[in-house]
């Protein structure tokens, strides 16, 4: 596997790919978690690139290559505005990628923030062709409310007033697909959860997946994987139930 350091427009990435590949081989964008970064997620590409798949790893805003040192205080008012320059980000991806390779389909991922960014870039982009959603949470209005009242009951003063929080609504329902599920178009999405998720309570994904069950005609194309045991971190088995689902829906394989 080749492991390159790259600056595609103004995103450090990661590049991931083996000798073997050429410009039609599919292609994985996968989007690392809140104070992580890019080469955190390595394994995950370790497991696709052998697959036949190649992977791109970007850094978010504030994160790894682009990080400005911003304490995690400030850096949690800032989450909202990090997913939605993701979303744009992986946007100006997708641009390069056509301007380089020309890929048989083209696939998305993530954990965490990563898998929030997903489920974002599922409503906007139509050309993604297969999603990982680890520990993501589709509902964003409902997700950004549920951090504000955690925040409250630390005993804390809201960082935002009414009017503030109404224009952060506003611009979520830009991204929310929960608002609009038609969109997923039966594209294939996996789902994994540990049911012991305290930073992102399951409850938000899961009621998205049992909501969007209807829509979708091949069963096989929607899978929720939910782990008993697990809080907020994907274990070995989930890692290969994703990358396996995204081979098997982008390789056919």
């Amino acid at each position: 596997m080749i492991i390159n350091d790259e600056l595609w427009e103004d995103i450090p990435l990661i590049h991931c790919y083996t000798e073997e590949m050429n410009e039609y081989s599919p292609i994985v964008i996968f989007l690392h978690g809140f104070l992580s970064a890019k080469e955190h997620n390595l394994h995950y590409a370790y497991q696709l690139v052998k697959k036949g798949i190649r992977v791109i790893l970007p850094d978010a805003l504030f994160h790894g290559g682009r990080s400005e040192q911003i304490s995690e205080e400030k850096m949690n008012l800032k989450f909202w505005s990090i997913v939605v320059n993701s979303i744009q980000d992986v946007g100006k991806i997708y641009n390069e990628i056509q301007s380089r390779f020309q890929p048989t389909k083209v696939g998305i991922a993530g954990t965490s923030m990563g898998g929030i960014v997903t489920c974002g870039c599922l409503k906007k982009y139509n050309w993604i062709d297969a999603a990982g959603v680890c520990m993501g949470a589709p509902g964003y209005i409902a997700f950004a409310d549920y951090q504000l009242k955690e925040f409250e009951k630390l005993g804390a003063k809201l960082p935002f007033s009414d009017e503030q929080i109404e224009q952060i609504h506003n611009m979520l329902s830009e991204y929310d697909i929960t608002k609009t599920p038609e969109q997923l178009n039966n594209r294939p999405v996996i789902f994994w959860h540990g049911k012991k998720d305290k930073t992102v309570p399951i409850e938000n994904a899961l009621h998205f997946y049992e909501s969007i069950r209807p829509y979708y005609q091949q069963q096989e194309n929607l899978h929720f994987v939910v782990d008993e045991n697990q809080g907020h971190k994907v274990n070995r088995s989930g890692v290969l139930a994703v990358t396996d689902f995204l081979a098997k829906h982008l390789t056919g394989n």
